[in-house]
């Protein structure tokens, strides 16, 4: 069930406990890929987990506007602080389990929000009224991982197999060409670069072009099936918490 659709009453009656929340970001994903990139990838892998789940789910509107501060000099990008990230998907989480969805996956589209959605949803389950969950789909597709970059093939393929009419493919050179190769400025093991303009002229990591459809549906099948597992093992897992020993 999609709460952007239904009405209260529907979801009055709707017998499930488990609810999934797409949260992406607005952020800059070179000339080539739009701001939306990480919501759309988000929904995309969430809409079609769901759509082969046996089980019934709530559906929640995604969350457009993460930790995306690295990105802040390019223009369009959008963030919020991480205190406020966090603060703002617990009571997300709080309103869901309020009405009794009680077991909720986060499905994650932005690498910026990793690390405080891992916080956050660690909070909520030992705190909270709730059992909460993170996954990131480009954690989740195999070798292809790590190839993940920034507005990179991973991206570019999964936008051009979902949302085709999204990616200027007059600028995928440009793109390729203006990009750096890996994420930051290492030395001993320590990122010297604060934002992404530091090391990456046009915002790109990674070959763009190297991302076509038959890769894209590839990506999502991967993504989409790995997040369907997670939901069978969140909706019969015992959430109970442990007595303290």
């Amino acid at each position: 069930m999609d709460l952007t659709e239904a009405t209260w009453a529907e979801v009055a009656d709707c017998d499930t406990d488990l609810a999934v929340v797409p949260v992406g970001s607005t952020e800059q994903h070179g000339p080539h890929a739009p701001l939306g990139t990480d919501v759309l990838a988000a929904e995309a892998v969430a809409d079609a987990a769901l759509e082969r789940f046996e089980r019934e789910v709530v559906r929640a509107p995604a969350i457009p506007v993460g930790i995306a501060e690295e990105h802040r000099h390019f223009p369009g990008t959008m963030w919020v602080s991480p205190d406020t990230f966090r603060a703002y998907i617990r009571d997300v989480v709080d309103s869901l389990a309020h009405h009794g969805f009680d077991r909720v996956v986060l499905v994650n589209g932005h690498g910026g929000n990793v690390d405080a959605l891992r916080e956050v949803t660690a909070t909520i389950t030992r705190h909270d009224d709730a059992y909460a969950v993170p996954f990131t789909w480009f954690e989740a597709v195999g070798e292809h991982a790590s190839e993940m970059g920034h507005g990179g093939p991973l991206e570019t393929a999964l936008l051009r197999h979902c949302y085709p009419d999204l990616i200027r493919e007059d600028r995928l050179e440009e793109a390729r060409d203006g990009g750096a190769e890996r994420w930051g400025e290492w030395v001993s093991h320590a990122n010297l670069a604060v934002d992404s303009v530091e090391f990456t002229e046009n915002g790109v990591v990674g070959d763009p072009t190297a991302g076509d459809a038959d890769r894209g549906a590839e990506l999502l099948e991967l993504a989409a099936s790995s997040l369907e597992r997670l939901l069978e093992a969140v909706a019969t897992r015992d959430v109970s918490r442990p007595e303290r020993r």
